[in-house]
């Protein structure tokens, strides 16, 4: 017996590993017992972010044997990009993909479980979520909408963004049309700037009928997708607003309690190997992107003056510390975040950061 279980174990322990290689739903070993929608915030197999979306529904149809098949919907193929959330907690979908930071109108607690400014990598919100209490607090902020997040990716660091012209100091910002979701754009609102939201595929228009002065998207890789080097000059570095952006999946309760125990286990496991798969794909696609956009499209990356990032970490100070003060859920969450933050500092500051800094001596 002892022997059977821990072939079973194993079996499902490969399949998560092998994780990199599943893009779609194979042939079923079984019926399926249950069919499963999922909505997506992206462009239908938009590079890493759609494509982790198909990865997700192919590892849990196969981790499943066929039991579970989940078929995907990029954004507007079923419902608008930033009706993700409403779509699975009514059950029109039994999944969604997206960002956390969307939902500040549900909750303005959503936006700490995505990214905060110059806030957690990635490595540290992974750590925070799975074992500093962040994940049970998510979905304590979720149950009311029938809605369990799971993290199911990580874009690590992200890049500043695409300007029309350069940001030499803080008044640069002024009057800054940009688009920036989630706590940055405040920031950036702060500091002078107009901020937009809108869905990764009307950037490159807007950017291109002026509509935007400036744009962020996530980094080398997926901005050399949607074309940006095209209709933007100036690409900023760090990505102070974004330093370790959670991507979520967002299962449907209802849903996810008819599942048998084994069931609802692979939906769990599949997303955490979805979550791992996310930040190497992106950590290895980003540095052959940007040699692209430097040698072959004679992009200008170059970094925010400390100046401007200075005052930029200010005012995030501020609007964070005011977030927490809105409601009590905000400030459960902010208390745990900061305290986490405060001792991976300590941390990382003689480890990763020590590291960094000798490997560059």
């Amino acid at each position: 017996m002892k022997r059977r279980n821990f072939i079973k174990s194993a079996g499902i322990a490969s399949l998560a590993a092998g994780a990199v290689s599943v893009s779609a739903p194979r042939a079923a070993m079984a019926q399926a017992e249950f069919n499963w929608k999922m909505v997506t915030t992206w462009p239908k197999n938009f590079p890493v972010l759609g494509t982790n979306a198909n990865l997700l529904a192919g590892l849990i149809g196969e981790m499943s044997g066929g039991r579970i098949q989940v078929k995907v919907y990029g954004a507007a193929e079923m419902v608008p990009a930033f009706e993700v959330f409403d779509a699975v907690s009514k059950g029109t979908a039994e999944l969604g993909h997206s960002g956390a930071y969307y939902w500040k109108g549900k909750s303005e607690a959503a936006q700490f479980f995505s990214a905060v400014p110059f806030g957690l990598t990635a490595q540290e919100m992974n750590a925070w979520l799975y074992y500093g209490g962040g994940l049970e607090l998510w979905r304590e902020l979720y149950k009311p909408f029938g809605i369990i997040p799971a993290p199911t990716g990580n874009t690590g660091v992200q890049m500043a963004g695409w300007f029309n012209r350069e940001i030499k100091t803080v008044d640069d910002l002024k009057g800054l049309k940009m688009r920036i979701p989630g706590l940055g754009g405040e920031v950036l609102s702060r500091a002078g700037g107009t901020t937009v939201n809108m869905p990764g595929a009307e950037l490159f228009t807007a950017m291109q009928s002026g509509t935007l002065d400036a744009t962020e998207w996530v980094g080398p890789y997926n901005d050399l997708a949607f074309g940006l080097y095209k209709v933007a000059k100036f690409y900023y570095y760090p990505g102070w607003h974004e330093p370790g952006s959670t991507i979520e999946a967002l299962i449907n309760e209802k849903a996810f309690n008819t599942l048998p125990k084994d069931l609802q286990q692979i939906v769990l496991t599949a997303c955490k190997a979805a979550n791992m798969d996310m930040i190497a794909e992106f950590t290895a696609r980003n540095n052959q992107a940007l040699d692209t956009l430097i040698n072959k499209h004679s992009v200008k990356v170059l970094p925010l003056p400390d100046e401007v990032l200075k005052t930029l970490k200010g005012i995030s100070e501020e609007v964070v510390t005011e977030l927490a003060e809105k409601d009590a859920a905000s400030k459960k969450v902010f208390e745990s975040v900061m305290t986490f933050k405060k001792q991976v500092i300590r941390w990382g500051d003689i480890s990763e950061l020590a590291y960094l800094k000798a490997r560059a001596l």
